[in-house]
């Protein structure tokens, strides 16, 4: 008969002790059924049993890793432990083929497949396969990030987060496509370039049919149909999908810029900007289309190119519904309604609304006003001529200045 109260085994976070716990209240059962204990059988009975079993199993902790010195207090732990170091991972999921080196670890995975989350969050409600994740969940409400940069002081919630970011200091591309020697820091980020060689589009819009290499892209295209712009700025009015994103946005706002370029000595209100400017001048570009392999200095210029191929324009005329990719071509569009020109020709003071609309008159002058009189071979200032000018040189036949 087992004892109805089990045994009370302290939760603690080394992995190893816990499985040696396990395994003597296992092993303190198989003792308990070899002693028969009856139903009338006095309870101290098996306390003393209880009590010489753990005394005995506990007797000898001195099995230690002879390869990184750690210490079990049983054979069996001890040669789990030893399969981190041989690489060893016997338990294999029979659904996706995912192999691990404990039984428990892999009892814990097959809750992927079932769909089953014992794990609750007690703050926010989401639920968790194992409880591991929720221990990780929950730096998300309490802030804690332990695993910290050396060389930037940048810190992050996850190991995995920090190995990564280290890539940044490192520039080590670890992941490389065999089909083109296109090397990325992220496995994921590989995994995407792949779909250039392929063509798979694998995300699709369920409005329209539209379909995308990326995610990502799928997320930027839904916002054609959506419209769905949460976070206005209180001082200028524009939106924005994210409150990280206005929150970056409000630095325009701040008079503020204590971080400066000692390249160019351009200021900044975030230091994050100042190194995204920086990259500028060292010509780093980490960022990459997927789609045709452009590369970039910083996120932002890569998420404005994107939209050439997702075909999102976020940026609408609210004097004419006409819709925009870039701030930039909206502003421009606008000075159509407000008929304000600001840019004038100082030989003639005729007026644009667009610079390029200038640049593109003041070549009219320029046909106009050759350097020198082909005929006399003088120039106005009285200088030698060149043997041919800028303006003969660019000009077609039917528009030579010499021709009379």
């Amino acid at each position: 008969m087992r004892d109805p109260e089990p045994c009370r085994i302290k939760h603690t976070e080394d992995t190893e002790q816990q499985t040696d716990l396990m395994e003597e209240s296992e092993e303190l059962s198989e003792v308990e059924e070899e002693h028969h204990v009856k139903p009338g059988e006095k309870p101290w009975s098996r306390s003393k049993t209880k009590n010489t079993f753990l005394k005995k199993r506990r007797a000898n902790q001195s099995i230690t890793c002879t390869q990184c010195g750690k210490s079990f207090t049983n054979q069996h732990s001890l040669d789990c432990h030893m399969r981190v170091h041989t690489g060893e991972k016997p338990f294999t999921c029979d659904q996706c083929g995912k192999s691990f080196t404990q039984k428990g670890n892999l009892k814990g995975h097959m809750r992927v497949h079932t769909g089953e989350k014992l794990f609750t969050c007690d703050q926010c409600g989401k639920s968790f396969s194992t409880k591991r994740n929720l221990k990780l969940h929950m730096r998300v409400h309490t802030g804690e990030k332990p695993f910290t940069c050396d060389q930037c002081g940048k810190s992050f919630t996850h190991k995995h987060h920090l190995e990564r970011h280290m890539r940044v200091h490192t520039g080590e591309k670890p992941h490389t496509c065999d089909q083109c020697g296109n090397q990325f820091k992220e496995k994921q980020s590989l995994e995407d370039h792949i779909r250039v060689h392929t063509g798979e589009k694998p995300f699709t819009c369920y409005q329209c049919g539209k379909s995308f290499k990326l995610l990502s892209y799928l997320h930027a295209h839904m916002r054609i149909h959506t419209r769905d712009m949460m976070y206005p700025c209180d001082q200028c009015g524009k939106t924005f999908l994210r409150s990280s994103e206005l929150k970056i946005h409000l630095t325009v706002h701040m008079k503020e810029k204590p971080h400066s370029c000692s390249e160019c000595g351009k200021s900044f209100s975030l230091l994050q900007s100042l190194r995204k400017h920086e990259k500028m001048h060292a010509d780093v570009k980490d960022y990459m289309c997927f789609e045709c392999d452009k590369t970039f200095t910083t996120a932002s210029c890569l998420k404005r190119h994107q939209r050439i191929h997702t075909g999102e324009k976020p940026h609408k005329c609210s004097h004419c519904d006409k819709t925009f990719n870039l701030s930039g071509n909206l502003k421009r569009h606008e000075k159509i309604h407000s008929r304000e020109k600001p840019h004038t020709c100082d030989q003639c003071g005729k007026s644009f609304s667009i610079k390029s609309h200038l640049k593109i008159h003041m070549k009219m002058h320029a046909v106009e006003k050759p350097d020198h009189c082909d005929p006399c071979q003088e120039r106005p200032d009285g200088r030698e001529p060149e043997r041919k000018t800028r303006s003969q040189k660019n000009l077609p036949p039917a528009l030579s200045v010499n021709q009379g």
